[in-house]
């Protein structure tokens, strides 16, 4: 078992979500990438070969753990079990980062395989800073709260997407995670400016971007639709989001996310090697060294 000594560090570098088929490629040669991202439910298992490799991994490389199994804005309580769980991967584990979704994926004991949305209202705001609050006293570290994608708005809805996440992170001390191919979905999908978004986004709070792909389609009106699937290259029109993003926030952990239709190794890196650019190409870039893990 790691026995961490030094709390690590995500570095304002490329990282990018960890895919088991890789794994040999990224001991020999990682460059450009600097960090990992792993899904939390993928590793709550009791030995295997998934967390032989992950403790290789921690022992190279700072990782972050991004949680998909929550529910966070679901109505009922946190699952105990659930977060029991998740509180002994990241207690032996210590990775640089947790995160989560703002969005809800259990009712009555079911489990739907999506993130879904939630009306942005006092109570729903009530509801998620309790729950984010629950899961951090549990975890006993702050995590990030990502951004969402989004098909549709709730009529009920009273506060901005921006207006909210903030919010949420001065109420509970939790950070924030922007995913900037959500804005570009989301402000296509909504008809809205994304550069607006990001200027009224909590910049200052944000401790991790994410970026992936996602298929084009279109709605019964015949206007765009864009999915989130994380199944194709980042597009120019996010990587110029990006760009305008980072241009205001400084330099930060960027993630290229790639779950569905995984490509070979090298074509991933290329994605990070076009981040790696990105953030080199701030006039006064600065890019963190990640501490890392100690065995015992």
């Amino acid at each position: 078992m790691l026995h961490p000594r030094t709390a690590p560090s995500l570095p304002n570098a490329p990282g990018v979500g960890y895919k088991p088929q890789h794994f040999a490629e990224i001991m020999e040669q990682a460059d450009p990438v600097q960090w990992l991202e792993i899904h939390a439910e993928n590793y709550m298992g009791a030995g295997g070969r998934p967390l032989a490799q992950l403790r290789h991994l921690a022992e190279k490389f700072a990782i972050s753990v991004h949680g998909v199994g929550l529910s966070i804005g679901g109505e009922a309580p946190l699952d105990p079990e659930h977060l029991a769980r998740l509180k002994h991967l990241l207690g032996w584990l210590n990775p640089a980062s947790f995160s989560e979704h703002l969005a809800w994926s259990t009712h009555e004991g079911q489990f739907y395989n999506d993130l879904l949305p939630l009306p942005y209202t006092d109570g729903t705001l009530d509801r998620v800073c309790s729950h984010i609050d629950q899961l951090q006293e549990a975890i006993g570290r702050p995590m990030l709260l990502e951004n969402p994608s989004s098909y549709l708005a709730f009529a009920e809805s009273t506060w901005s997407e921006p207006d909210f996440l903030a919010e949420i992170s001065q109420r509970t001390g939790c950070g924030l995670l922007l995913d900037v191919n959500n804005v570009f979905v989301s402000a296509t999908n909504l008809e809205f400016s994304p550069q607006g978004y990001i200027d009224a986004f909590a910049l200052d709070k944000v401790g991790e971007i994410h970026l992936g792909g996602h298929d084009e389609d279109t709605d019964d009106q015949g206007r765009p639709l864009l999915i989130d699937s994380h199944g194709h290259a980042v597009v120019d029109p996010v990587w110029s989001l990006l760009d305008y993003t980072l241009d205001r926030a400084g330099p930060k952990p960027v993630l290229i996310e790639w779950d569905t239709d995984v490509p070979d190794w090298p074509t991933l890196a290329a994605e990070a090697e076009r981040a790696a650019f990105a953030l080199a190409s701030l006039p006064t870039t600065t890019t963190a060294t990640a501490t890392q893990h100690v065995p015992a």
